[in-house]
């Protein structure tokens, strides 16, 4: 049920196989041993690409209810185990919004669940989950996803954060390159590689090293540095953020180690990708 929801929602082989963390040919081969079993098409393929039959359609309503059943039941054992508590990494980056939304939600949804969150630094993107530290990250990505899996839950254009009196502040948007003569911040050494090259806009730059949000924009404020944000974030009146065009967005990210059993992280997983669409 899980692969022909993961199928019915990307509507193509290759992005489902990619979001299971399979390869395609036993994707194939499970979704038309479905169809055997039920003795009906549920896909109409296509080369670009699949679409839901008429069967499909109804197949996808039981199977998301019955997906979000056994959840529940895999909760509710766990509680009664004495298995309830989730601990979550939270970037400090903690303004968002969606955090907010969440924590309302899920605490709604989910009262016997005894939630732990351990906000973490600029240092580690994956906020302590390769070190075991929590069991699911909301964080932003990218950085090096090997062994980890990663639910994508709201894209951010990005902006160069300035002086508010720096004369490029009042410009509408800016690319890289007119930023190659300016100082940027660094994050300590042994931070993630991908991740230092994306806050550094793709190359190696120089600049003062910090290592939380509030380090970043005082080193744009006593020293000019360069930083980079997510738009949309509040900042004290001396600053200003321009958009970067040529610089892709910021995914705001779910994510946990792979393979992990645990049956508390697919509820919360769902209900963060609810509350961070809003």
């Amino acid at each position: 049920m899980r692969y022909f929801v993961a199928v019915a929602e990307e509507l193509h082989f290759g992005r489902a196989a990619t979001r299971l963390h399979m390869s395609q040919p036993p994707l194939s081969r499970a979704i038309k041993q479905l169809e055997a079993d039920i003795g009906a098409l549920l896909f109409a393929r296509s080369p670009t690409g699949v679409t839901l039959t008429a069967v499909g359609a109804v197949l996808l309503d039981e199977a998301r209810a019955l997906l979000d059943h056994a959840d529940r039941v895999r909760v509710r054992v766990s509680a009664a185990a004495g298995l309830a508590t989730l601990t979550v990494g939270i970037l400090g980056d903690g303004t968002d919004p969606g955090v907010g939304r969440l924590a309302a939600t899920y605490r709604r949804n989910h009262p016997g669940i005894d939630i732990r969150v351990r906000d973490t630094d600029l240092t580690d993107p994956t906020c302590g989950l390769r070190a075991g530290l929590v069991d699911v990250a909301l964080t932003r990505a990218p950085f090096d996803e090997r062994a980890l899996t990663v639910r994508v839950l709201r894209t951010d254009p990005v902006g160069v954060v300035l002086r508010a009196d720096d004369p490029l502040a009042r410009r509408a948007e800016l690319r890289l390159p007119e930023l190659s003569d300016r100082r940027w911040f660094q994050f300590p050494q042994g931070t993630d590689p991908v991740w230092q090259s994306y806050w550094n806009g793709g190359r190696p730059r120089e600049g003062p090293v910090v290592r939380a949000v509030q380090e970043c924009l005082q080193a744009v404020l006593w020293n000019g540095t360069v930083g980079l944000a997510p738009l949309g974030h509040d900042l004290p009146g001396e600053l200003a953020v321009v958009p970067l065009i040529d610089m892709p967005p910021s995914r705001v990210v779910a994510v946990w180690n792979e393979g992990d059993a645990n049956p508390l992280i697919r509820p919360f997983v769902e209900s963060a990708t609810t509350a961070y669409r809003r």
